[in-house]
């Protein structure tokens, strides 16, 4: 299940990879308050890390998903002409998967056992079968929704401040390093015993 679960993230060079363009769109538009410039050079670490990809003839999933982020939220920014616009796609995002992985996990179904699902395209709802992996993958999705939430409890009252630098802050500090903090208390959960196996 462990090594499921690592696949549907993306392991640790998907979660990179899809953190770096991010990173270095945030952190130049702090420094420098140049959008223009912050979004050429995050798009430019992207395609550096899509050819790498398409030369490994892997597949370039998280690199993309990046990029299209970064797109549409200097497409806000630009139309609007308030950097602090450049943020709320992203907000916007955050809280309907939030609402989703919330519902999810109310009604039974857990978006990560979904993910795990997704694994084995043979059977993908054959762990909802299975009472003991459903209890796991909902307090497994529980732990992964906490970051979304984190976010925009810091956001939201910083977006109305229109206070720019420190939605850049909290996008860095609330971001990869919560969301990675929040994988590795899942990969301790399920490395604490013995792993929940399907039963057959």
């Amino acid at each position: 299940m462990r090594a499921q679960i690592a696949k549907a993230f993306g392991g640790r060079r998907g979660t990179v990879e899809a953190a770096v363009p991010t990173i270095a769109f945030t952190l130049t538009w702090i420094f420098t308050e140049d959008l223009k410039f912050s979004v050429i050079l995050s798009v430019a670490l992207s395609v550096v890390l899509l050819l790498v990809r398409i030369v490994q003839r892997s597949t370039p999933q998280f690199v993309l998903n990046s990029l299209f982020g970064i797109g549409i939220g200097a497409f806000f920014a630009l139309r609007s002409g308030n950097a602090e616009d450049a943020f709320l796609p992203g907000m916007l995002w955050i809280a309907v998967v939030e609402a989703l992985m919330i519902l999810s996990i109310l009604v039974r179904w857990p978006f990560l056992g979904f993910l795990l699902g997704a694994t084995n395209p043979d059977d993908p709802i054959a762990w909802h079968r299975d009472k003991g992996i459903v209890d796991l993958c909902v307090k497994l999705s529980w732990i992964m929704a906490l970051p979304g939430l984190i976010k925009l409890g810091v956001q939201i009252p910083l977006y109305l401040a229109g206070n720019v630098f420190w939605l850049g802050i909290a996008k860095v500090a609330l971001g990869w390093p919560v969301y990675l903090a929040a994988l590795a208390t899942v990969g301790w959960m399920l490395a604490r015993g013995r792993t929940t196996q399907p039963t057959t």
